[in-house]
């Protein structure tokens, strides 16, 4: 959801699996969490790049698929009522003189916090683009990179290019939606789930969606909004295809992003941390996950896991210098929600 202020307790700048398990943490200590993503939908790129991915390092699962893992952490977390902004990236940072923060998103959300925990992965997510000479002369009037509403292309006239995961999940639950779903692949297989790519030739099967591979995009037309896509195919030349929406689903490019300019210290695109507690140079402000660097730093989730736990805890006895944090084990205390 979208709001356009909110106060908290921490905010947490990512909500991708690192993020998510860092609210169970926060909400054991009874702090309220407020998450900002600039994807449309909770789980980063488990969520939007790779949800039928099998993760085989998680502690307790031998295997479990990334949509399942966010699934099962979004269960985790409900208790404790975390709030979202999606959809939207974190951009300004102000320090306020009591110690807390404010941060304005890229559409003007509002969120005051006490404390700041960055779980940003890799950062910021960019579309990739598809080299297409006037492609941004369409966007948002008929090109768009992330689905966010699938209804927005109900019985419209829908070209889909890309071969990922992300390319035949949409062209499977668009083609109940939309009046017509092509998928264009520039190869003739496809890189994302096997399963995806056969429920695709059933539903090319069946005439319910144009199937074109050893084909790309190369031109968009249109009258100030998208109005039709000019294809290539390796052997059968041209193809204009009637579009009313365009969508290059090519994977997202992570960059840093707004944070950059938060005056953290920066090695190498990532936030150095103290790893007492994964500490910034900013008090209150935490960095944890794929985001942070330290020596022997690994890129792992269960990793990111750890982090959020103790920075959690450092992140309380900021908020709350005269209180005295007791550890307690859930095994014995359970899951107390607010």
């Amino acid at each position: 959801m979208s709001q356009n202020s909110v106060d908290t307790d921490l905010l947490i700048v990512g909500a991708g699996p690192v993020g998510l398990f860092t609210v169970f943490e926060a909400g054991l200590l009874k702090m309220r969490c407020h998450l900002i993503d600039a994807l449309p939908i909770p789980g980063g790129q488990c969520a939007e790049i790779y949800p039928k991915k099998p993760i085989y390092d998680i502690p307790g699962y031998p295997s479990i698929l990334a949509g399942d893992l966010i699934d099962n952490l979004m269960k985790q977390i409900e208790p404790f009522k975390p709030t979202f902004t999606l959809g939207e990236r974190a951009q300004a940072l102000q320090k306020l003189d009591d110690g807390s923060f404010m941060v304005t998103s890229s559409r003007g959300t509002i969120i005051k916090a006490k404390a700041i925990a960055i779980a940003a992965g890799l950062g910021c997510f960019e579309p990739r683009k598809p080299a297409l000479e006037n492609l941004e002369k369409y966007e948002d009037k008929g090109v768009d990179y992330i689905i966010r509403d699938p209804e927005v292309y109900r019985n419209k006239k829908v070209v889909i290019a890309g071969g990922g995961d992300s390319a035949l999940d949409w062209t499977i639950f668009l083609a109940d939606v939309a009046e017509e779903v092509t998928l264009v692949h520039r190869r003739s297989s496809f890189r994302g789930a096997i399963d995806s790519a056969e429920k695709v030739a059933v539903l090319a099967g069946q005439g319910r969606v144009n199937l074109l591979t050893d084909t790309e995009a190369k031109e968009l037309n249109g009258n100030g909004v998208l109005k039709e896509v000019i294809l290539n195919h390796k052997t059968e030349g041209q193809i204009k295809l009637p579009a009313d929406n365009f969508i290059p689903l090519f994977g997202l490019s992570p960059k840093l992003g707004p944070i950059a300019d938060w005056e953290l210290n920066i090695s190498k695109n990532a936030i150095e941390v103290d790893t007492t507690d994964y500490s910034t140079n900013i008090p209150g402000i935490y960095a944890i996950g794929d985001i942070n660097t330290y020596p022997g730093k690994l890129k792992l989730i269960l990793c990111g896991f750890h982090e959020g736990t103790l920075a959690v805890q450092s992140a309380f006895k900021y908020m709350y210098p005269d209180k005295k944090l007791s550890f307690k084990y859930t095994t014995v205390q359970g899951v107390n929600a607010f």
